[in-house]
């Protein structure tokens, strides 16, 4: 069964740290570009990061850039998303997918081909 599970969210304070893990499993991810999307209450889902399949190439929302970095590790068969100053608006329920392409990343969230579940986070003093 082809898997992607997140995990690492939470509640923080504004300012505060938190690191995403999306993790796969029935597959390997050396193939796939990933991205990570937000989607906050009455919101559409929106793209946050993504990084190509061999790491190369990432690309960052304006909203999240000098906070956020996305990285991978093959070999865990792992992504994961550090966010660092975290704001209120970064509220949300976080999703990585999955996306079958030898170089690069897409924006379009209709370019994946797999999902996970979502994890929240909340930031909130």
């Amino acid at each position: 069964q082809l898997q992607l599970v997140e995990s690492g969210g939470g509640l923080v304070q504004p300012g505060g740290s938190l690191r995403l893990s999306c993790a796969a499993s029935g597959f390997t991810l050396d193939v796939y570009a990933i991205g990570w999307f937000r989607q906050a209450p009455g919101k559409e889902r929106e793209g946050v990061s993504c990084i190509s399949s061999s790491g190369g190439s990432t690309n960052y929302a304006d909203s999240v850039k000098g906070r956020f970095t996305i990285s991978r590790d093959n070999a865990k068969n792992t992504v994961y998303l550090q966010m660092n100053s975290l704001k209120p608006e970064d509220t949300a329920v976080y999703y990585c997918a999955a996306d079958f392409r030898p170089f690069g990343c897409r924006w379009s969230p209709d370019a994946y081909d797999y999902w996970g579940q979502g994890t929240q986070v909340t930031v909130s003093s």
